[in-house]
């Protein structure tokens, strides 16, 4: 190999070095921030963000945008219904490396009302919590909701009480629970049960 070419690979060499390093140097910067938006309009506004990155190309410093949700099944008249209910009603999450240009484009995007912080220094959310969110609205669970209230009846249609009917004497939507009075060997007896156990009568 002739001097030259040596000098030319080490200058190669050189600059995947300082490509690798630039790279790194991206990653550690990179942060997720969170954004507030009007109301009902977390998906408009992820939507028109993705679409500016593309026309300004912004690729580089502004990676992902999400929208944390979960599942919901709501049971009305015996019929299951599924919908995707927003965890932070009023906010999205953005991953972005933090400068005037991606701040523009960001605070910038129509329904964006503000980042979280200061209005000159928005604050990068920690790693931990936006994890949790992300967990949380990847997860396969269901929140259930059904249409029943204190008073009425329900047939009990799994667990130890299945084929029971019972009076509903509290409820607790919040953990899709609910207390009932079952009668068992003539004895009023209360039991704690989940909405997916029973059946409106």
């Amino acid at each position: 190999m002739s001097e030259k070419d040596e000098n030319l690979t080490n200058e190669e060499m050189t600059e995947e070095v300082s490509d690798d390093a630039k790279s790194a140097e991206k990653k550690s910067q990179k942060r997720w921030y969170i954004v507030h938006t009007y109301s009902g309009y977390e998906n408009k506004v992820k939507s028109n963000l993705e679409k500016r990155i593309e026309y300004m190309n912004m690729a580089d410093k502004i990676f992902r945008v999400e929208v944390p949700q979960k599942t919901v099944t709501q049971i009305k008249g015996g019929r299951k219904q599924e919908k995707e209910e927003k965890i932070f009603p009023g906010y999205v999450l953005v991953e972005m490396i933090m400068d005037e240009d991606s701040w523009y484009v960001v605070r910038h995007t129509a329904g964006v009302t503000k980042f979280v912080g200061s209005a000159k220094k928005p604050i990068p959310a920690k790693e931990s919590e936006i994890k949790k969110i992300i967990h949380r609205s990847t997860a396969q669970t269901q929140k259930i909701e059904m249409d029943i209230k204190v008073g009425e009846k329900v047939r009990i249609v799994s667990g130890p009480f299945a084929e029971f009917v019972g009076d509903i004497t509290e409820v607790y939507p919040d953990k899709a629970k609910l207390r009932a009075m079952v009668s068992i060997f003539g004895r009023e007896t209360p039991v704690e049960l989940e909405y997916k156990q029973i059946q409106k009568l």
